[in-house]
């Protein structure tokens, strides 16, 4: 299993205070004026809590890769992407194979390298699969990019943790 460091937000009471603003907004600053030569209005925070980061002494830990899941999850993904798509077919013309398959590829790589369950779903995937579309000059990358990203945060999570629970895994 990987382990990773995690940073908690914590909260801090304090004495509401007078901070100086720019348009009107709670964002303090440290010079009575601006750099046109203005001042800033003078207003009050509206919320007496100051955020601030912390290390945690506790650390996250996720699944590796599960190679099984990788393979179901990509058969699924690679359906269902089909059958949206297909919706599209002028966009997509007689290319709609290949974009699929395309996209279906870079999504395998990820499920079998990167992913282990929820927490770990990145952008960077679905980013490649709107380069390679592009590189191979197929018809509709951003749609088929923003498909496959909007099912993966719609599905890929919950799938997980189906498998997960169904395996006896934590």
């Amino acid at each position: 299993m990987a382990s990773y460091s995690c940073v908690l937000v914590s909260a801090i009471a304090v004495s509401p205070a007078k901070t100086t603003c720019f348009n009107g907004l709670n964002y303090p600053t440290f010079s009575p004026s601006s750099s046109l030569g203005k001042p800033f209005v003078n207003c009050t925070l509206t919320s007496s809590i100051i955020y601030r980061a912390t290390p945690a002494t506790a650390s996250c830990v996720y699944h590796d890769p599960i190679p099984e899941f990788a393979e179901v999850e990509t058969r699924k993904f690679k359906e269902q992407l089909s059958k949206k798509l297909a919706k599209d077919r002028e966009t997509f013309g007689n290319d709609l194979d290949s974009v699929v398959e395309v996209c279906s590829k870079i999504f395998s790589e990820y499920l079998h390298v990167e992913y282990g369950g929820p927490g770990t779903l990145l952008v960077e995937p679905f980013t490649n699969m709107f380069i390679a579309l592009n590189e191979r000059k197929l018809p509709g990358a951003p749609l088929a990019t923003r498909t496959s990203l909007l099912w993966a945060q719609n599905y890929l999570d919950h799938d997980w943790n189906i498998w997960i629970s169904k395996r006896g895994l934590k």
